[in-house]
């Protein structure tokens, strides 16, 4: 959001909260959605979000309370979240697990959303030849996304398209 948080609406603030400022996040984040006629909506979460009764609990009472209409929702869990953990929740709450690939394996193979943070962090390119694996980690004929988060962004998400469409033919 835009705009500057009082004290207690920074202490109530994130981590999936019910709380009346993470109610207008999400009203501000479903508008830009729809002006953008946004398919899919990515919740990333820090490192600092763990696996806690209560987070887990704030994530259930948030996705279960929101009308999503016909978005997709992406969630990248970052820490110490194990497999069958995100697995259940992502079922649960019909969430896309979000990962790079290179790092993780996703947990909704059928539901697929890579971010590339770069191998050896944001200023990393990426061969030509990484660019082909990741092209066959992707499943056939299944609606996909693939987000470079590097400094080569650009240049890496066009020499992967060109990978993607000379498969395609």
């Amino acid at each position: 959001m835009k705009k500057k948080l009082s004290e207690t609406e920074k202490a109530e603030a994130g981590y999936f909260k019910p709380t009346e400022i993470v109610r207008e996040a999400w009203q501000t984040t479903l508008a830009c959605a729809k002006a953008l006629r946004a398919k899919t909506v990515l919740f990333q979460c820090p490192a600092s979000f763990k696996p806690t009764r209560e987070n887990i609990a704030n994530l259930e009472i948030f996705f279960t309370s929101i009308k999503r209409g016909k978005l997709n929702f992406g969630w990248e869990p970052r820490g110490a979240w194990d497999d069958a953990t995100v697995k259940s929740i992502c079922k649960d709450l019909k969430l896309w697990h979000v990962v790079d690939p290179f790092d993780k394996i996703t947990v909704t193979p059928e539901n697929c959303y890579y971010r590339l943070h770069g191998r050896t962090g944001w200023r990393y390119k990426y061969e030509e030849s990484e660019l082909e694996e990741l092209a066959e980690m992707l499943p056939k004929r299944k609606l996909s996304y693939v987000f470079f988060n590097n400094i080569e962004m650009i240049e890496d998400a066009l020499t992967f398209q060109k990978i993607i469409k000379e498969n395609s033919l």
